[in-house]
């Protein structure tokens, strides 16, 4: 039922979708005081306040634009998405190093990849749903062609190294919540955050660059504009002082348009079997 929901709504034009996702951004932030709760405390936190009225309409199109992305021709997808700064990425695809691309739930992330995989083989990396009624849709959608899935765990994680060997790229969402073992507690937005430290050590092994990337959504449906962003800083010290420089760098990147950012997702939550950020500096 649902992925026939879903291809029933992809034949709507962006713009309708979009109207509809601001009016159910709405919807669920007044009808969930969690959901508020969150929502509030985490822009109040970054210091974005003063975008909570665009924040919540932007919600609601991130949820409102999958259908579309996720189940629309590749071809129309890709007529929405314009590119800026793809020579970066050009130069290091001449380079043969590969590319770590790092996105974070900014935006219309979802179309990043696309936009990605529809000129050059793109590894991400892909944690499966929790119910197991989302995944054939997630799965079908996502693995268009160009692009890869590789799961979150050993045997991605050996993909993404074997895609990155051959020069090629591979993408991760930095600001996802990892699993045990996987990562460190590191500053985000003035609060320890649990970070994936999987980015820097592939960068480490590698010596492939790391690239920052976002599709900033146009107002009134009239798509998007994937951009990219050198990554400037310098991965190192530990874990924890890789994490904190990778998390700047998101912080700095949701600063262009902070009403896109998913702030609504539980960044700050403690994964089962992890030690809370007070129990690892007691």
């Amino acid at each position: 039922m649902l992925v026939i929901l879903f291809r029933f709504l992809s034949i709507f034009p962006l713009p309708v979708l979009h109207t509809l996702g601001s009016a159910l951004g709405w919807l669920v932030y007044l009808l969930s005081g969690g959901y508020r709760r969150r929502m509030k405390e985490n822009l109040a936190r970054a210091g974005f306040s003063d975008s909570l009225s665009e924040a919540i309409k932007e919600a609601g199109k991130t949820l409102m634009e999958l259908p579309f992305i996720w189940c629309a021709k590749p071809a129309r997808v890709l007529r929405t998405a314009s590119v800026e700064n793809w020579e970066l990425v050009q130069a290091a695809l001449d380079a043969k190093k590969g590319v770590i691309f790092l996105t974070p739930h900014l935006g219309c992330f979802e179309i990043v990849a696309q936009t990605i995989a529809a000129k050059t083989p793109l590894t991400v990396l892909y944690r499966p749903p929790r119910k197991a009624a989302l995944k054939p849709l997630i799965e079908g959608a996502r693995a268009r062609d160009g692009l890869m899935l590789a799961p979150a765990n050993l045997s991605g994680v050996r993909l993404m190294l074997k895609a990155l060997k051959k020069g090629e790229l591979i993408g991760l969402l930095p600001d996802q919540v990892p699993q045990q073992g996987e990562g460190a507690w590191a500053n985000f937005f003035g609060k320890a955050a649990y970070t994936m430290t999987l980015p820097a050590k592939m960068q480490t092994m590698t010596g492939a660059p790391i690239i920052l990337t976002y599709a900033e959504r146009l107002p009134h449906g009239r798509g998007f504009v994937v951009r990219f962003v050198a990554f400037d800083a310098i991965l190192e010290g530990d874990a924890t002082q890789q994490a904190n420089t990778i998390n700047t760098a998101m912080e700095q990147l949701i600063a262009r348009c902070p009403a896109q950012y998913f702030w609504s997702y539980n960044r700050y939550k403690t994964p089962d079997g992890v030690n809370g950020p007070e129990q690892e500096t007691a």
